[in-house]
């Protein structure tokens, strides 16, 4: 940083020693690192202001590129329609409907014991060592 060599160094702290004293050295030495401190501190804060102005800067000049870019889009299909191919409405065909749509819901328990068994991992069975599991429940405690 300050590009001191050892030999200058040296020279430093013997002229330190000889003008403040060996007494008196200890207290000017915690002097010194509280100042440097402070002065750390505020260089810290100096820059994070100066990388906040910066990103700052960068957000704006993001915003009216994204504006510009709105106002191209916009020039372009003015009646909002969207672009061939790329559209909402053109990512199902017409034929697939949702099922809430079709009027078709499944009720809550055959939907979640669906997606049990979609979920579940299939072992072949010459490979595993556990008896398959029954995909229904078993009836209610009478036999008949």
């Amino acid at each position: 940083m300050f590009d001191i060599g050892a030999s200058e160094l040296l020279v430093i702290v013997i002229v330190a020693i000889l003008v403040i004293g060996p007494k008196d050295m200890p207290k000017a030495l915690r002097t010194a690192g509280r100042w440097i401190g402070k002065l750390r501190r505020m260089s810290n804060h100096f820059r994070a202001g100066i990388d906040e102005v910066v990103r700052q800067a960068e957000i704006e000049e993001m915003e009216e590129k994204w504006a510009a870019r709105n106002k191209e889009i916009m020039a372009k299909y003015p009646d909002g329609a969207q672009p061939e191919g790329g559209g909402p409405e053109n990512l199902l065909p017409n034929e697939m409907e949702p099922l809430s749509a079709a009027g078709e819901v499944p009720d809550a328990d055959a939907a979640a014991e669906a997606a049990i068994r979609r979920a579940a991992p299939v072992k072949a069975p010459e490979h595993s060592d556990e008896p398959p599991l029954p995909l229904d429940p078993p009836a209610s405690g009478k036999d008949s």
